[in-house]
């Protein structure tokens, strides 16, 4: 990031992520520039010889540590959250944050010089701030040095990336062994996050679990009690190591289910297969994605593998006008136990859950790049993404599948492979 930084001119470069409830951030930057999993503002000169600070704890969230030392880092700084009603304090986090880092910048010598700033759309006020404060500094957006990085993951990404996959396989095989009839999906999620926590995982995966009758994409378990014929879809999206995270999707099959569930199972695990298949160096995205919606099309689900005019399950109308959800009752016997309804259906249109067959997966939240019929970029090694086939039809039949991998220098190792593709059959 220094060199990128004097290489565009710049003296120092500024990286940026604000704090936001339920103590998470408004972006990655920080805890990938140096492992810092809180707010902040980071102050990187490109001389190698002036000390890198970091300047922290401004928001309420800070009565949560951080999970460790942020890397590289010789100063560190508190603010304090700030308020009236907080501490009986007058003044605001964020004036006291830039006059801060305005003084820090003015003790190296940085006060009316280039700045390249990297952050979020929370970012803009204290940028505003700073350049009031320093009317004569230089600053360029260079978010793009962020996004840059992203693209090729480090050996050490790798590892990071590759136990993630791991410990979704490890948590997956623990929610296979413990669904049964009548056990509930807040089991079931319980069995995934426990196993995956007990052996490194940093948090309970986002996405978490669906389940129902109709094969859902992806849902949160509210009590449903396993029964015969039910479809449960695991995406596991959001499962943290060290800061980095995989991607995968399985499906299991409770006892029997309709024809028309098997065939879309079928067609999103042929889909994955085939865009496996040529996975290598030198292919290009564009290629996986026709070659796993060939399936589809030669199923009749799609037309076409253009992503710009494929349906989806959120599409809006055709001319980009929000589109009505159709008002339909939905029975479901547990969500109704907690004097709740399903009035309308959900989604609105047939189709995969994304127009896309995949992304690139590393730090969740930080800039990705999707595989898509447009992007024609060629596969490197150290590229690390996922492939999820999906499809759901409304109220009628759905899957979500999918593998993790990253591209070598001779073709590819899957992620997840401890893990089958194969729907988990569970007796009725």
């Amino acid at each position: 990031m220094r060199q990128s930084a004097a290489e565009r001119g710049h003296d120092v470069l500024l990286i940026h992520a604000d704090g936001v409830k339920t103590f998470k951030t408004t972006n990655m930057f920080l805890r990938y520039a140096c492992d810092w999993a809180r707010e902040g503002v980071l102050i990187i000169p490109t001389d190698s010889n002036k000390e890198i600070h970091l300047v922290s704890f401004f928001t309420q969230s800070v009565i949560i540590p951080p999970p460790g030392e942020p890397i590289g880092v010789e100063k560190l700084w508190q603010v304090g959250a700030l308020g009236e009603e907080y501490s009986g304090r007058s003044g605001t986090s964020e004036v006291q944050l830039i006059e801060a880092v305005a003084k820090i910048l003015t003790d190296l010598g940085y006060s009316a010089t280039s700045i390249g700033l990297i952050g979020d759309n929370s970012s803009t006020k204290y940028w505003e701030l700073l350049r009031s404060k320093l009317p004569k500094l230089k600053t360029v957006n260079e978010t793009q040095i962020i996004v840059n990085m992203q693209t090729i993951r480090s050996k050490n990404e790798q590892d990071q990336i590759r136990a993630s996959a791991q410990l979704m396989d490890i948590g997956f095989q623990a929610a296979c062994h413990a669904t049964r009839p009548m056990v509930t999906d807040f089991e079931i999620y319980a069995a995934f996050t426990f196993a995956q926590m007990a052996r490194g995982g940093e948090s309970g995966d986002g996405y978490q679990i669906g389940i129902n009758r109709f094969g859902t994409h992806c849902g949160k378990p509210y009590g449903h009690k396993v029964v015969s014929g039910d479809l449960i879809n695991l995406y596991m999206s959001s499962l943290p190591y060290n800061g980095y995270t995989a991607q995968a999707a399985r499906m299991i099959a409770v006892g029997d289910i309709t024809a028309e569930q098997e065939e879309t199972l079928e067609v999103c695990t042929e889909a994955v297969r085939r865009a496996e298949a040529i996975i290598r160096p030198g292919a290009r995205f564009c290629d996986l994605h026709q070659a796993a919606f060939s399936v589809y099309i030669e199923h009749g689900y799609l037309k076409d593998d253009t992503t710009a005019t494929m349906p989806y399950n959120w599409a809006p109308n055709d001319n980009l006008s929000a589109r009505e959800i159709p008002i339909e009752y939905v029975q479901e016997v547990d969500y109704e136990k907690n004097s709740r309804k399903l009035n309308h259906v959900y989604p609105a249109v047939a189709g995969p859950h994304n127009p896309n067959l995949g992304h690139s997966v590393g730090m969740s939240g930080n800039p990705k790049f999707n595989i898509t019929s447009h992007n024609k970029d060629i596969m490197e090694p150290g590229m690390v993404f996922v492939l999820h086939a999906q499809w759901l039809d409304p109220l009628k039949s759905g899957a979500n599948i999918g593998n993790c991998y990253l591209i070598t220098e001779n073709g590819f190792e899957n992620l997840n492979c401890h893990t089958a593709l194969d729907t988990i059959r569970i007796k009725g």
